[in-house]
Formats: structure tokens, sequence, C-alpha cells
């Protein structure tokens, strides 16, 4: 693949997902997980970590036909197993402060055929057993990051009407620009580019907005903000105190809505890719916090069994703000998979909170984020929102309306 991509921008991807993505010091393990296909990007961060310090880089690849094997091959009680060792050693990792890279590349629609059975259990079995790393990355306890790579399934999807040579190429170039890769010094762009987010929840935080109220097309929707939340986005400063960009790209600010305090109707604005299956047309209605009912025009028995993952799979997790005019949106591409997708659109999570968008600076128990609103869930699934035809409103502390986006661009 080489020949396909440009192999300067790879290794500029490479050097900044060390120096401002996972932000790795000298002295961490780093653990990378990864398909089998970016073998070529892993290898230069590789050689950036060990160049910055790193003691030990761990890579674990997956592959694509091995995962396809379990479905079509596996006895029945394989589905609902999962490698709760693997996921302990990772917590225990993350607490003697491993840092953690993520490469996201497969194909999004890969379980598309399996049936939705087998991919719900062994969904729900993986949520479980991931938990004790899962905490760790939500409750911030070490700097981490995610990135991509053009994995030859991922980018026919993308660009299925050209030859997967030209596709490969495309996805590629898309991934470097909204990556922010593509000018002679990423680090330094990266760096006015936090600026800028910065300063947008600086904002949002002087106004400390008790909810946000969105209208649209087929959306009519008041969401709660937590007691003490505080708005995030771009580089953030872990409990081991490395600041960090989680996502790159990103384009997001975000926090914790109040998982009691979210009422009204809201529809997707482009398709969610869950493990495999595609789902469209989301429509949703919320009481009290909770989604009452549930709709999609694709993927409706995958959505309905997430809601019923758990208590708190029926209640939002964090709302984001991104603006219609982002990078990623005016590429016009609908990428399939969520890390590029969210940053297009303003989006919801349904789910587990992020303990650390509360203005506490202590570890909070989970008493502690209940009290305040957060929520508790084995899931976290991001959707999109957002568009130009969405305005965003705040109601302030004295039941004053601000507008915060107008047609789906920023006000302030």
């Amino acid at each position: 693949m080489s020949n396909i991509l440009d192999e300067t921008k790879i290794d500029k991807l490479a050097y900044l997902s060390i120096k401002r993505g996972v932000a790795l010091n000298k002295g961490q393990n780093l653990l990378i997980t990864a398909p089998i296909e970016s073998l070529q990007l892993v290898r230069k961060i590789c050689e950036y970590a060990y160049k910055e310090g790193a003691n030990i880089v761990t890579p674990l690849f997956t592959d694509a036909d091995i995962t396809l094997s379990r479905f079509k091959f596996a006895h029945n009680e394989s589905f609902d197993k999962a490698v709760d060792w693997l996921y302990n050693g990772m917590g225990e990792a993350f607490d003697n402060n491993t840092a953690r890279m993520a490469i996201a590349g497969d194909d999004p629609m890969l379980l598309a055929e399996i049936d939705p059975e087998k991919v719900s259990r062994a969904n729900k079995a993986n949520a479980i057993a991931y938990k004790p790393a899962r905490e760790r990355i939500t409750e911030f306890k070490i700097n981490w990051n995610i990135i991509s790579w053009p994995g030859k399934a991922w980018a026919k999807r993308v660009f299925p009407n050209v030859d997967e040579n030209e596709a490969i190429s495309k996805l590629g170039d898309a991934i470097f620009h909204a990556s922010r890769v593509t000018s002679d010094d990423p680090v330094s762009e990266w760096d006015n580019h936090n600026k800028n987010l910065r300063e947008k929840t600086d904002w949002l935080n002087s106004m400390n907005f008790s909810s946000l109220h969105y209208e649209g097309p087929g959306t009519s929707l008041e969401v709660g903000l937590a007691l003490d939340h505080e708005w995030m986005g771009g580089a953030s400063e872990a409990q081991n105190g490395i600041i960090c960009n989680p996502n790159i790209p990103s384009e997001e600010v975000f926090t914790t809505p109040h998982s009691l305090k979210v009422n009204g109707k809201v529809c997707s604005t482009k398709p969610l890719s869950y493990q495999g299956t595609l789902i469209e047309d989301i429509a949703v209605e919320f009481k009290d916090g909770k989604i009452i009912n549930a709709s999609s025009s694709k993927g409706e028995d995958v959505l309905l069994k997430v809601l019923d993952s758990d208590e708190g799979s029926r209640r939002l997790g964090e709302v984001a703000l991104v603006p219609n005019s982002s990078p990623i949106s005016q590429l016009g591409i609908t990428f399939y998979n969520t890390l590029f997708d969210e940053n297009a659109a303003s989006h919801i999570a349904l789910g587990q909170c992020y303990s650390k968008c509360f203005k506490s600076k202590k570890n909070l128990t989970p008493d502690e984020i209940k009290s305040r609103g957060g929520n508790s869930s084995m899931i976290h699934i991001d959707w999109m929102i957002g568009s130009g035809k969405i305005d965003v409103l705040g109601k302030d502390q004295n039941g004053n309306m601000i507008p915060i986006f107008k047609q789906g661009e920023w006000c302030n």
C-alpha cells in the first residue's frame, strides 16, 4: 500500500499521534490496538514512540477474516464469552500509567450479513468484559488517542464506485486532511486548533447553561446539563497530568448531560455504524431522561437490542457541539465511522458519561457522579443530530435563552 498512499503524510500522522495525540512521556509504556492492514503506520508510530522515550510498545492486531471465522464457525456458547483476562490486564496496565492508542480502519459493515442475535450477544459480552479498561478511559486516568488508517474494505464502503486502489487513495487523502497533517507543520497547526477549541469551551463554561435546546426538522429536544458540568474539547489533561488529544481528528466541544433531564424528540442526521451494522434514520423520544420510543429505517433490531443493554443505555452520557462548517463536514463524505462522522455534526451519546466533564478536580465516586446527573452504562455510542438546519439555544441560570448555533453555525 506504500505506493498508493503518501508516505510523507503517513510519517506526519505517526509523529503527530505521539507528540500531540497520545503525547507520550519518557518512561511510559504504550499499548496499541490496530487492524493488521495498518502495520506500515504502526511501525512508524513505534519508531517515534521509542525516540520519545517509551519503555515498551505493545501492538495488538486484529484481522477481519479471523473475526468473521468466529461468527461463521464458533459454537453457540462462544458468543456469550469475551477475553476478560485481556481487559483485566489492560486495566492493570492503565493503573500503572501505560498510555493507550487505538487505530481505526476496519470495515464498518464487516458483520452486516451475520446473524444479529450472535452479534448482539458478542457485543454485550465484550462490553461487560471491557469494563476495567473502559472505566480507566472514561475516567481519563491515562493519556490516550485514536487515529485512523484507510483499510481496503472501509475505503470501498466509502467510495464504492471506484477501484480498490483509488478508493484507498481517496480515503487516505480524506483522513490526512481531517487529521490536519497536510501542512508543513501539523504539530503547530494542532496547537492553533486546540487554542480555538479552548476559546469555545471557555465561553460555554462561563455561561454555565442549565440546558440546551435543539430545534430543526424532526427535532425538538431539551437536554438538561449535569450539575457542575464542564465543557471540554481538543487537548485535555488526563489524571496523570499529561495533556493529550484523545481524538484525531476532533472538531467537537462536549460535556455531560443530566441523565434525568432530557425531554423531546430527535432524529439522526447521519447513519450510525455500530459493530458492523448500519443504523439509519434513527428517531427517538425522551421523557425524564429516558428513551421511551425508538425506531430506525435500517438496523432497528440492533438499535433496540443496544437500548436494552442495561439500565443506563436509554439515557445520555454525552452531548457535543460541532459546526456544520467543520472541515470534515465540508468534505461531504459519510465515513461510516463514528470518529469522523461525529466530527462532522453535533451529536449525542447513549450510555456512559465522561467523569472528567465535571468542574471538580478530584476523582468523583460513582455516587457523586450520579448525584450530579452523570449516567452509568456498559455502552457509549455516539450518533449525529446536527446539520445546517439545526438551531441550538442555551438556557442560562436566569432562564434566558441564549443563541449558540444558528443553522448549524456558532453564533459567538
